[in-house]
């Protein structure tokens, strides 16, 4: 009987999900702040930094967002940053038709975010043979599900990029892991003919990531919310 329950909470982690899901730490509304939600959002977006900096470590590429970045300044002369500012005020516009709202989380993804990632690049090793390599990759593509879904799940709001794809969630219906993977493919191949990097370790981001976070939502998933949490929070 312990076999069979194993096995269904596994199936239960690893299948699609269809959309966020409420917890004991989620908000009423996008400005429900409270002590024990910051601290989960700022952490939250935290790992999400530090999965982004173990992808960056690995050598192996950079992410589909970072690549379509690089594609920007290579046709426009500007440098990285700048660019990266200009692919977050397009994302932020597609916001508009998926009738998104910024929140106190899209605030605080752009302070916390910055940190986790300057913490990760500033102390994580640099691999030491192509094995380790893959290692950061794979680790930083969980963590960053793991930290993602932990902010987006506190219902403050999310960052310009993570906000589309609960937008596209919304209206399309589909599960995360083909929402997420097709946002991610598409933007890498915008970056690609614009004259972004790409590597090996791009591609295994645009096709995992998504799985990532479906897997965490179903783990969050099992903390719904109950009359006590929701008094205590």
């Amino acid at each position: 009987m312990k076999i069979k329950a194993l096995r269904a909470q596994i199936i239960k982690l690893i299948s699609p999900r269809h959309s966020v899901p409420i917890t004991r730490w989620t908000g009423s509304n996008l400005w429900d702040i409270s002590i024990t939600r910051t601290i989960l959002l700022a952490f939250g977006i935290g790992l999400l930094g530090i999965g982004s900096s173990l992808t960056v470590k690995s050598g192996l590429g950079n992410s589909p967002w970072t690549v379509l970045a690089q594609g920007i300044s290579v046709q426009t002369g500007l440098a990285l940053g700048p660019s990266f500012f200009i692919v977050s005020l397009f994302v932020l516009l597609m916001w508009i038709p998926l009738a998104l709202k910024p929140g106190y989380g899209t605030i605080a993804n752009t302070i916390f975010f910055a940190f986790g990632l300057q913490i990760g690049v500033q102390y994580i090793p640099e691999p030491n043979s192509i094995y380790m390599a893959y290692v950061l990759l794979l680790a930083g593509i969980f963590v960053t599900g793991a930290g993602g879904t932990l902010y987006i799940t506190c219902g403050l709001g999310t960052g310009p990029r993570d906000g589309i794809m609960i937008g596209f969630l919304g209206k399309s219906k589909r599960p995360i892991t083909f929402v997420r993977g097709t946002i991610e493919i598409i933007v890498l191949l915008l970056g690609y003919f614009l004259g972004g990097d790409v590597g090996i370790g791009t591609l295994l981001i645009a096709l995992l990531i998504g799985q990532s976070f479906s897997f965490w939502f179903n783990f969050y998933a099992k903390f719904p919310p109950t009359l006590e949490s929701k008094v205590a929070i």
